[in-house]
């Protein structure tokens, strides 16, 4: 009985303490929650922190091996124009248009053609006088063999036809007379040879710089019609341009049509001389046979 009177206010007590700590131990668990809470955020931040700054050292490192390993090309130095290019001739070339690369042809070619008929004809020229005194002299003298001889180591046409003529004296005048003109004929045909190419290119240049004007003024007329604003410089700029490839093949033919007829008088002298030096010839001929 004493017992039960001892333990009942025992129990009283601790309920009395179980109420009074309850809410403290309730707040002490909140306040512990709170401070936990608070120092996982922070651990989380810092741990954010760390790996942004990791991030960014990782990127900075490969960067910096990438501008290692990529090779720096070096620096292009363009070469200046040569003095051909900056004379303004490729520029008046390039304003002709397509046609200007046919005027360039035939301006090759009619120059190569001129410079060869120049050398050939120089190399045909020779003292027909003092040919014909030789020849003579040692046909008068009954050396028909010196005669040959002479016309062998000459050079130029007339040799050659006196040289054809003697070879046939011995057997009468009208064998002579038709190797004679036999060899008129091939002598003839190599003077005349890169006559044709003169002409042809003297006669096609300006007809080809007039297509070329032609095309050009297609070209400028289309441009005006396109144009909002006529103006009287895009008129006269295309105008000009066109009229470059006329000018040009003017400036071919001319020049070549001009040796193509000085070339012409000098073949014609030298029939003139051939015709003489085989008249001369045959009538020694016969007057030795007479």
């Amino acid at each position: 009985m004493r017992r039960a009177l001892f333990i009942i206010p025992m129990a009283l007590v601790a309920l009395m303490l179980a109420g009074s700590i309850s809410p403290l131990a309730a707040q002490v668990e909140e306040e512990a929650a709170a401070v936990v809470e608070e120092t996982a955020d922070a651990l989380l931040d810092s741990a954010a922190v760390d790996s942004t700054a990791a991030d960014s050292l990782a990127a900075d490192s490969l960067a910096a091996q990438a501008e290692e390993e990529v090779p720096v090309e070096p620096e292009v130095v363009e070469p200046e124009p040569s003095a051909f290019a900056r004379s303004g001739l490729v520029e008046f070339f390039h304003k002709g248009g397509k046609f200007m690369w046919g005027l360039l042809f035939l301006s090759v070619v009619g120059l190569a053609s001129i410079i060869e008929r120049a050398i050939t004809l120089q190399k045909a020229k020779a003292d027909v006088r003092k040919l014909m005194e030789r020849v003579v002299g040692a046909l008068k003298q009954g050396r028909l063999d010196q005669a040959l001889d002479v016309c062998a180591s000459t050079r130029g046409p007339v040799p050659q036809i006196l040289h054809a003529g003697l070879r046939q004296a011995k057997k009468g005048t009208v064998a002579i007379e038709k190797a004679i003109e036999t060899a008129g004929i091939i002598e003839m045909s190599f003077l005349e040879r890169g006559l044709v190419i003169l002409a042809t290119i003297a006669n096609v240049a300006p007809l080809l710089g007039f297509l070329g004007t032609v095309s050009g003024m297609i070209s400028a007329f289309e441009a005006i019609a396109e144009a909002e604003q006529v103006s009287a410089k895009l008129v006269a700029s295309g105008i000009s341009e066109a009229l470059i490839t006329t000018m040009s093949g003017l400036a071919i033919a001319i020049p070549v049509q001009i040796a193509h007829n000085l070339y012409v008088q000098r073949i014609d002298r030298f029939v003139v001389e051939m015709e003489d030096s085989a008249a001369e010839l045959v009538d020694t001929l016969a007057s030795m046979d007479a």
